[in-house]
This record gives structure tokens, sequence and C-alpha cells, in this order.
């Protein structure tokens, strides 16, 4: 009688190679699960949220309310006589009136000089609000008309040029002149990064709710905030050495109750307006100037062309620098300022 053989049939083994691969790819993820865990555990529990914050400028800080943002702060100092200057700080992680500190103390003994904490910023209102390009406009223009009282000159940081172009766009009469410095909206759209490009892709709806989601929100916010990371985008927009009282006043800043909401509208794209340039730049009337180099986070391609086509603004560059003229080369940027009001 024949015998039959029954053949056993084996598991197929992974390759060694694949099989560690994939053993180093989960420990590697254990790892970084367990260090996003611990970050959020440490940012809740060890990470003080609500440290003093000293004034960003030595001069009377005065406070109202905004129709459309709230309790809004603002620096002043009207010893000297002459047509009001209104300086616009930027918008980054950490922003604030400090950023144009520079600018308020070489002027304040010239002119009357204010200085505004934009919504979601400095000593104004950090609610868990929608911010957005129109609330910023807003802002200003409320600023201006109920505080100021008369027609100002302006000077505008970054994408705050922005939020000071729409404002004397929509009540040109309250502005004598707009200077810019490095401002926004001049990349082609291929050079755009960043949270301008999420804004041309309109993803900042999807971004931000990722951003601020409340499990790891703040904690996503306080990598921001860290000293070593404020000092790794501000070097980024500084020849030589970044200022130390910089870095430590915007980690003071980024660093009270509610700091993280108006930035994560600004890195998800949602405080640009799109197509600034047709929507805004070539549309205004007031006398312009833009001062420029280069600057990191942003460049200035189609400059030239809004030049020829509106001769309301004009453009100065002040070398070397990126994006903070005032702090390396205020001297050459007073003097630029100066020349342009001269003949505004």
């Amino acid at each position: 009688m024949a015998r039959h053989r029954t053949l056993r049939i084996l598991p197929r083994r992974k390759p060694k190679k694949a099989s560690a691969l994939a053993d180093a790819l989960t420990a590697l993820a254990a790892v970084g699960l367990a260090t996003a865990s611990a970050w959020i555990v440490y940012s809740n529990l060890a990470i003080d949220h609500n440290m003093p914050m000293p004034e960003a400028i030595d001069a009377k800080r005065k406070t109202f309310e905004s129709s459309r943002s709230g309790r809004l702060s603002y620096y002043v100092d009207q010893h000297a006589t002459g047509r009001p200057l209104v300086l616009i700080h930027s918008v980054n992680a950490a922003g604030s009136a400090y950023e144009m500190s520079p600018l308020f103390n070489y002027f304040r003994a010239r002119r009357p000089v204010y200085a505004l904490d934009l919504p979601g910023f400095g000593f104004s209102e950090r609610s868990q609000q929608a911010y957005s390009p129109q609330t910023y406009t807003q802002a200003i223009l409320d600023f201006v008309m109920s505080e100021v009282g008369e027609t100002v000159d302006v000077v505008a940081l970054s994408l705050g040029s922005e939020f000071a172009a729409r404002a004397a766009l929509q009540k040109p009469d309250w502005f004598h002149s707009l200077a810019l410095l490095s401002p926004t909206g001049f990349a082609l759209k291929k050079d755009k990064r960043g949270s301008q490009q999420a804004s041309d892709q309109g993803l900042n709806s999807l971004l931000r709710p990722l951003f601020a989601f409340p499990v790891w929100g703040r904690a996503f916010y306080d990598l921001l905030v860290t000293r070593a990371s404020i000092h790794y985008f501000l070097q980024m927009s500084f020849i030589g050495p970044v200022p130390t009282d910089l870095v430590e006043y915007d980690y003071i800043s980024g660093h009270q109750p509610g700091a993280e909401h108006a930035p994560f509208y600004f890195i998800s794209g949602g405080l640009f307006t799109p197509n600034v340039l047709q929507k805004v730049y070539e549309r205004i009337n007031t006398p312009t100037l833009v001062i420029y180099d280069r600057d990191t986070f942003t460049s200035f391609e189609r400059l030239p062309d809004l030049l020829a086509r509106n001769p309301r603004w004009q453009a100065a560059r002040v070398i070397p620098t990126l994006g903070l003229a005032h702090f390396e080369r205020l001297s050459e940027t007073v003097r630029v300022l100066e020349n342009f009001w001269n003949t505004s």
C-alpha cells in the first residue's frame, strides 16, 4: 500500500532587511509619540503662560475699545507738534509694538508718535475670536479715527503693510502717506513660502483647526516661542547679531494667556489678502513709499510693475538689510522717510 506524504506549507518569512526597517520605524514612531506626549504634558503643567510682561516702549500706554476686536492697547508721545505718525508692527508668532520701538524713540522728540498693539498681540485683547485681514484693517481705522483724530502718516512693517494699505484704501482722507517696510504682497506665486503659500492655496480653513486643536494647540505654539525658536527666525531678518532684548520681549509676549490665537490664523495663511497687489496696492491714491532690500520671508519681483503703473508709489532700497532696516540701518531709514514726507 502506497504511502502519501503530506506537504507542509510554511509561512513566508519577511526579508531580514524589511523586517528590521519596519521595526525601526515602529520604534521611531513610538519615540516620537512619547516625546510629543511628554511635551504636551510639560506645556500644560510646567510652562508659565502668564508671565509678567513689561511695556514694549517707555511711553504712556492707553487702551480703547475697537468696534470689532475689543480692547486694544497703544503707546503715545504727544510732546512734539506736527502731523501724527502711526506705527504698525508686523504679524508673526509673537509680534508687538516693540518691533517699531526704534522709530518711536527716534521720532518722539520731533512729532506726535503712536504705536498700536494689533489685535491678538502685545497688551491688546487676545481672545479666541475670528482674526482676518478685515479685523486688522478695522482696528487701524478705529484707532486712527477715534484715538488720533486727524490725518496721519503711517509706517507699517511686513504683513502690517497690507492692513495699513487696506485702511488707506477704505478711508483715504485719514491717511496723508504710507511708508511700508519690507511689505508682503510683491512676491511671484512660485516664490511664496509658508503661510503666504497656504493663503494662495486656500488651505487656511483646514490648517488652522489642525494647529489649534485643543489637545496639542498650545503645546505646538509653545515650540514656536521658545527662545531658541524665536532667535532662529529673527536671525533670518538680521545681517548682524539679533538683539537679545528683542528675543526676550518676544519670548515674554508669547507666554501670555491666549497668545496662540491670532498667530494660528497667521501661520495657516488666513491673514493675507489674496491678490493684494491688484485688489489694494494698485488702487491706492495715497502717496506710498516702499523701503526694502532682501527679505527671507518675502520678495519684491512685482514691485517694479506697480511703480510703473501707479505714480503714487515710490521705492527706496536700504542696503544691506533683511527686512528690519529700522533696527540695523536706522539713520538711513530715517533719512529716506524724511525725504519722502518732505516731498509728499
